[in-house]
């Protein structure tokens, strides 16, 4: 078992084996919605143009890679939220508010690819979580290690797999 401390870490995991970790809570900015899949896209991009705009009218600088927090399981719309870790709270402003993600023991795998084959990653995490004995909570999250580009290799990104264990 691996243990870090920290919700940013940007290093893929070169075996791409599921790990646990110790993790403590962190403070974030956050856009939620509740979306329809179709419109994911637009959702990523509005709120992550809120957020740069509003963490810099405020002077929070984020501490962390973006991520995506999904709460409860898939289905036709996704209750989520975007944003940073960043280690204090920002006035809400613009739909950016403060949130967290949470802290304890948390199921981790780094996706390799681009973002269709998540899919099959988390069902990879899930399938390993109840190997382990173990239960999935209903929150879980994904950090985007590799700040995606129109221009890019799909197969070069990288995005950190999040599923906090159930006591």
């Amino acid at each position: 078992m691996s243990v870090q401390s920290d919700h940013g870490s940007t290093t893929p995991d070169p075996g791409q084996q599921p790990r646990l970790v110790d993790l403590e809570p962190e403070i974030t900015a956050v856009v939620r919605g509740v979306v329809p899949l179709e419109e994911l896209r637009t959702f990523f991009d509005g709120a992550f143009g809120a957020l740069g705009r509003v963490l810099y009218r405020q002077q929070v600088p984020p501490r962390s890679a973006a991520f995506g927090l999904h709460h409860g399981g898939p289905g036709e719309k996704l209750n989520l939220e975007v944003g940073f870790v960043t280690g204090r709270a920002v006035r809400p402003e613009d739909g950016v508010v403060t949130g967290e993600l949470p802290g304890g023991r948390v199921a981790r795998v780094t996706h390799h690819g681009g973002f269709d084959g998540l899919g099959e990653s988390w069902e990879r995490l899930a399938v390993w979580i109840e190997a382990q004995g173990l239960r999935g909570g209903a929150d879980r999250w994904e950090v985007y290690v590799t700040r995606p580009t129109p221009d890019m290799d799909p197969r070069d990104l990288r995005t950190e797999l999040n599923w906090p264990i159930a006591d």
